[in-house]
């Protein structure tokens, strides 16, 4: 399958079928993406950018995203609301807020797989825990890839891999990382006395 990288070993399952088997389009549909760095289309409103232009998808079902990615309030503060020239207003939105639209878009496409890499970077700490709850409860029947530096995004994930050196240097859940006391432990451990640090 051309334009997606292939594995060097082994292979890529989605529910024990061989990535190799899936044509592109319906990878697309499979994967959803929450990536740090936003990409919106200054072509369409608002609502355009949250449903990615497809017009089969309810008005009810696009409010009730953006209320569970927390981002419903902002929209309709907006002039035109949810049918704001998101060309025009882009720049006026916060880098929490376009993290925010993002989720609620990925909310919304409703895949079996959801890639977020750094989605709580641009959160504020006021709004992360409560975007942390959101998303743990809409993708609790759904395989969530995490990337993330922030603990309090990662420690209750199922299974935590720590990349060291482009390699995987130890995996599994939070307590098990803690007690091996290697490279996640460390890491743990410079975290909370960092937030001990004073100037």
């Amino acid at each position: 399958m051309s334009g997606i990288n292939k594995p060097w070993n082994g292979r890529i399952l989605f529910d024990g079928i061989n990535r190799d088997d899936f044509s592109p389009d319906y990878l697309k549909y499979y994967i959803a993406f929450v990536d740090q760095d936003i990409v919106f289309f200054n072509c369409g409103d608002l609502y355009e950018n949250l449903t990615m232009f497809d017009r089969s998808i309810e008005f009810q079902n696009v409010e009730k995203a953006a209320k569970d990615a927390l981002i419903y309030d902002t929209i309709i503060a907006q002039k035109g609301g949810f049918h704001c020239s998101f060309a025009e207003n882009n720049s006026g939105f916060s880098g929490g807020e376009k993290q925010r639209i993002s989720i609620a878009r990925a909310i919304l496409k409703d895949s079996p797989i959801i890639i977020l890499d750094e989605a709580t970077a641009n959160v504020d700490p006021e709004n992360e825990a409560d975007l942390v709850r959101a998303i743990d409860e809409l993708t609790r029947s759904k395989t969530i890839l995490m990337i993330a530096h922030r603990l309090k995004t990662v420690r209750k994930a199922d299974n935590i891999v720590v990349i060291e050196n482009g390699k995987i240097a130890e995996q599994g859940k939070h307590e098990e990382l803690i007690d091996k006391g290697g490279i996640y432990s460390r890491f743990v451990d410079s975290r909370n006395q960092a937030v001990g640090w004073k100037i």
